[in-house]
This record gives C-alpha cells, sequence and structure tokens, in this order.
C-alpha cells in the first residue's frame, strides 16, 4: 500500500461519503472511502493521513470504532462529524483519542481546515511539550467560576444545564463561556475540548 497520506471517510450513508470525496478531490487530497468501521478494519491497517468518521452508525459505532482504533495501537487522527444534540458524543470521542468534531451541517472550509490540521498532526509531533505548558498557564489563569463553566463544557452539558448546576443563568453562563474561550485561546468547542483533555484536566 502506498504511504501517501489519505483521507479515510467512514460513514454508512453513501450521499455523505460520495459528497465527502467529492469536496476532498477538490482540495487534492487522496480519499479513499469505507461504508462502516468494521470494513474500515477489514481493510486498513495503520497509515498516514487521517480518518473522518460518522459517529452514529449500525454495527460498530464512531465511539467503539475509536476504541478498537486505539486497541490495535493505531495512531491515525481521527475526527468525529456529529448532529448538533451528539455533543456529549462527541466529547466521549475526544476522551477516546478522536483529534477533532465537526457538526453537521458544517461548512466546506471549516472542514477542509479540520481535515487539512488532522493530516498535519499526523505527520508533526514535535513542540507538544511547550503548547502542553502553555495550555496549562491558560487554565492556570481561569477563576474558580469560569473552571466550573469550563468543566460543564467538556461534561458536554448546555448553557442551561450548566447555569442550572451553578445556580446561575442561561446568559451568564454564556458570558463565562466567552472569556472561558478568549483566555483559553480557543476558537471553538472542540478546540476548547481537546487543548482541556491534553492538560489531563478531565
Amino acid at each position: 500500500m502506498s504511504s501517501e497520506p489519505v483521507v479515510h471517510v467512514v460513514d454508512d450513508d453513501l450521499a455523505v461519503r460520495q459528497s465527502l470525496a467529492f469536496l476532498l478531490a477538490s482540495d487534492g487530497l487522496p480519499v479513499r472511502l469505507h461504508e462502516s468501521a468494521i470494513a474500515y478494519l477489514e481493510a486498513v491497517t495503520d497509515v498516514p493521513g487521517c480518518i473522518v468518521t460518522d459517529v452514529r452508525m449500525p454495527g460498530l459505532d464512531g465511539i467503539a470504532f475509536l476504541r478498537r482504533l486505539r486497541e490495535r495501537g493505531c495512531e491515525t487522527p481521527v475526527i468525529v462529524m456529529t448532529g448538533h444534540a451528539d455533543v456529549p458524543l462527541a466529547v466521549e470521542a475526544m476522551k477516546e483519542g478522536a483529534v477533532d468534531f465537526i457538526e453537521k451541517p458544517f461548512d466546506d472550509e471549516i472542514f477542509l481546515t479540520a481535515v487539512r490540521s488532522a493530516m498535519r498532526s499526523g505527520e508533526l509531533r514535535t513542540g507538544q511539550d511547550a503548547q502542553l505548558s502553555a495550555i496549562q498557564n491558560r487554565l492556570a489563569a481561569l477563576s474558580e467560576r469560569e473552571r466550573q463553566v469550563l468543566d460543564g463544557l467538556v461534561a458536554g452539558k448546555a448553557n442551561k444545564a450548566i447555569g442550572f448546576d451553578l445556580g446561575i443563568s442561561p446568559r451568564t453562563v454564556e458570558i463565562y463561556r466567552a472569556n472561558v474561550m478568549a483566555k483559553m485561546q480557543a476558537g471553538s468547542l472542540s478546540e476548547l475540548v481537546r487543548m482541556t483533555l491534553t492538560a489531563g484536566k478531565v
């Protein structure tokens, strides 16, 4: 098998596979399509590139797929696609080793940016100590209330649920959430979750 980095798309929906294949190919990225996690596991060993998988699939779902990959020592970066209501599943996926999650429906450029980043992370594993130190310093700069809101976000809770737990309004949670995103220098919820998990705070 070629050592050229490949984007492996794992999704049981044929239309989604074809759409993503066209998008990735138009960006010059080699693509292989798999109709299920089982099909991928039977056909592919650990290869350069990345995997894009849906979290909800019949048979072996995205979470179980990640566990199976980890069990066999696969280090290929994995991006998980989720529905809007599946943030808790996405957080669980990141705890199982996914490098990112994208909520459907997503913008083409956001998707391609995530894939390019995952491809790079598969190639470059240097500078991680410095990055970890920076993340830990940002976490240390959070106030107690900001850390409580962060814990709620990483647990996959909605603003209303976090507010209920902490006895504050959803609007106040939004303000704390914005402060946390700014202090952590996170451009998205998935980036915030990834940084927090990287720092071992969950």
